[in-house]
């Protein structure tokens, strides 16, 4: 037996399956980098571990988001967020909202079929929201439910 199958783990490309990496893996942090796909496992071990602030603002400059947009969804002053060193650990809190965050544009790239299709829809003021846009729903975890079924609704061709 070699040392590669000996301690029980796959070694197989990601890509033989089809998947590519996604936010996560690309704009988080070095500790999302490890993981092709995130699953649910290791998204509870990056939450639970923070992230550096240099992973959240590459987060908030990929997805088009202003540093006073990014602190009202983190629920962090934008002072408090503008004091810390780029290599610093952030608050468990803090990481959750950013994956969820994550997750969020991850998923909306996949229905729109385009980041930047779905970064506009987010900051467009919609019926179904009472006329306001996605983004501005996001500083509660049943704003994130929100979109997140309106997202559901528009991949099965479901309008309101």
């Amino acid at each position: 037996m070699s040392d590669d199958t000996s301690n029980n783990q796959l070694n197989e490309p990601m890509l033989a399956y089809g998947t590519q990496p996604n936010l996560f893996a690309t704009v988080l942090s070095t500790a999302a980098r490890q993981f092709n796909i995130m699953g649910n496992q290791e998204l509870v071990k990056l939450s639970r571990q923070g992230l550096p602030k240099r992973g959240l603002m590459a987060l908030a400059k990929k997805i088009s988001l202003t540093i006073q947009e990014f602190s009202n969804i983190m629920h962090i002053s934008e002072r408090t967020l503008q004091r810390y060193d780029d290599d610093a650990i952030i608050k468990t809190e803090y990481a959750e909202k950013a994956v969820e965050l994550a997750r969020l544009y991850t998923r909306g790239e996949e229905v729109f079929g385009s980041l930047d299709k779905f970064k506009t829809w987010m900051k467009t003021p919609l019926y179904v929201f009472n006329g306001e846009a996605p983004v501005s729903l996001l500083d509660t975890s049943v704003g994130f439910d929100i979109v997140f079924k309106e997202l559901g609704r528009i991949e099965h061709g479901i309008f309101a």
